[in-house]
């Protein structure tokens, strides 16, 4: 193959795209039945790893609830919002990159 084929293809070789995690954090008002409906709810976690989290989250001041990609993972922060607001909790959901 000539050279500038091997350039070309080295140079669209693809990569993996970042990944980012959303974390949950702790504050003094939200319940903990709240945050486990939250992990059950938009993070499609069983009832074992809600609670697993949510004391993790308790214990630590926050915790890592998925790892998606960008996109996703803003949707997941944008609808935590959206339900502690409705809801009536300042819960706080961030992401950050892997």
């Amino acid at each position: 193959m000539p050279k500038i084929e091997e350039e070309i293809e080295s140079s669209l070789a693809l990569s993996e795209p970042t990944k980012y995690k959303v974390l949950l954090h702790n504050d003094d008002y939200t319940t903990m039945d709240f945050v486990v409906e939250v992990l059950m709810g938009i993070f499609h976690k069983n009832i074992a790893q809600s609670e697993q989290i949510m004391l993790g989250i308790h214990q630590s001041g926050k915790a890592v609830c998925g790892i998606y990609s960008y996109e996703i993972a803003q949707t997941k922060v944008y609808q935590v919002k959206q339900l502690a607001k409705g809801s009536g909790f300042p819960l706080l959901a961030t992401l950050e990159e892997e």
